[in-house]
């Protein structure tokens, strides 16, 4: 019996919005010489980071079959989608009901005795990447993907085809300074989420001098709620835990926040959390604007797992390496179930649609949380996802983001507390 074809497969895949317009990437390589066997790709409409990449998976894993259908092959699957690798080789759960017929699916097309999973850093993957995002190109044409225009492999330095590759190992994250270091480097591996909401236009910004008049954006001033007796310990405190009320400082802090928006008199709606620290600190507000509060379940903090109510400390000594994987992808959950990055930014941009749709053209007040509150701002600067850990948002602060009939998002503030001084 001859010995089997040794390839390579490096897929991607990408989602203008997370979710929004999306597309996938694949290319089949040889193993022994890096040589380029086939390519895919394919604009696959609104759909997810996540469904994408599982999407050029899938397009890699049936190019491979049909390239070889009576051959016995050795594939080895490289990714920069932590998620996608950790499910695919078994270490994760695969919780989102989206990802589990597609990982049915990637996992019938070869015997899995055949395929082994890699996570590779994101620049090297930029084949597979540059193809995702023609892809992408493509459909915001109106067309599909075409091979013969294909600009994918060129340009690329490719990186050697080893015959192992480990990742290096990550080390203890350290302190804050020292984790936010690490998270620069290891995160550059993760591509930014764009900023055009779901069903929005992806029609290029004209110049200031001949833009049109889009009308009024919906406005959403985003506060954070005020202070709990877990805020000044540093505790992890998300939506899976207690749910605690608002200490002595954090309801003074909600009063002058009401106070602020009574002087200021523009907002029209408020919409919370259901957390109660959420609902108390809108109440405040509601109170001295003669409004109601609409509770909205999206605005949620992040699930934290098991590591609710500990420091960022006692959650290193206990669930370091659990710590080191969240710290270094977006797709890494808390121990014990909880969100991923990526889970609460599918379920906040989901919402953040809903409620511009809403309330067009009107001022909203969204009381909510340090992550959701993060991850606005980071849609609407198209920023990557490890500049969530680059934002300072004190309790009580507020940010404001406005968002345009034409899609376009405008951060006009970032965590001003001056109504707490």
């Amino acid at each position: 019996m001859s010995a089997p074809r040794k390839l390579v497969v490096e897929a991607d895949g990408g989602s203008r919005g997370n979710p929004g317009p999306a597309g996938y990437g694949a290319v089949v390589l040889d193993q022994a010489d890096a040589a380029t066997l086939a390519e895919a790709a394919e604009y696959i409409g609104v759909a997810t980071n996540n469904v994408a990449e599982y999407k050029g998976l899938i397009a890699g894993l049936k190019a491979v079959r049909e390239l070889f259908p009576d051959t016995a092959v050795e594939v080895r699957v490289r990714m920069d989608s932590k998620l996608v690798v950790e499910q695919m080789s078994g270490r994760w759960k695969i919780k989102h009901p989206d990802m589990k017929p597609l990982a049915a699916e990637a996992a019938s097309i070869l015997p899995a005795s055949s395929v082994t999973y890699e996570w590779i850093p994101r620049d090297r993957n930029k084949h597979a990447d540059r193809l995702a995002n023609e892809a992408m190109d493509a459909g915001r044409r109106g067309v599909q993907w075409d091979p013969a225009s294909s600009t994918a492999d060129m340009e690329t330095t490719r990186t050697p085809v080893l015959p192992e590759s480990p990742l290096p190992p990550a080390g203890p994250p350290g302190d804050a300074v020292a984790g936010a270091a690490r998270v620069r480097a290891a995160m550059a591996a993760v591509r930014p989420a764009e900023t055009t909401p779901q069903g929005a236009s992806a029609t290029p910004q004209v110049g200031w001098g001949s833009a049109p008049d889009l009308g009024a954006p919906a406005t959403f001033f985003l506060l954070r709620h005020g202070e709990t007796a877990l805020t000044p310990e540093k505790r992890f405190s998300g939506s899976g835990g207690s749910d605690p009320e608002l200490s002595e400082t954090g309801r003074h802090q909600a009063d002058r926040a009401a106070e602020a928006f009574a002087a200021r008199g523009t907002v029209q709606e408020i919409v919370s959390s259901p957390l109660r620290r959420c609902r108390e600190t809108a109440e405040a507000v509601a109170a001295g604007l003669g409004l109601q509060v609409r509770v909205e379940e999206g605005l949620r903090e992040a699930d934290f797992g098991v590591w609710e109510g500990l420091t960022f400390g006692e959650v290193k000594e206990r669930y370091g390496s659990d710590l080191t994987a969240w710290l270094a992808s977006p797709d890494a959950a808390p121990t014990g179930g909880g969100e991923s990055f990526a889970e609460v930014a599918e379920r906040v941009s989901a919402t953040r649609d809903r409620l511009i749709a809403r309330y067009a053209g009107r001022t909203v007040l969204l009381v909510t949380h340090v992550t959701p509150i993060k991850i606005l701002v980071r849609l609407a600067l198209g920023a990557p996802p490890e500049s969530l850990f680059r934002m300072e948002l004190s309790p009580a602060s507020v940010s404001t983001v406005a968002y345009y009939a034409d899609g376009n998002p405008s951060l006009r503030l970032l965590n001003d507390t001056s109504h707490l001084r």
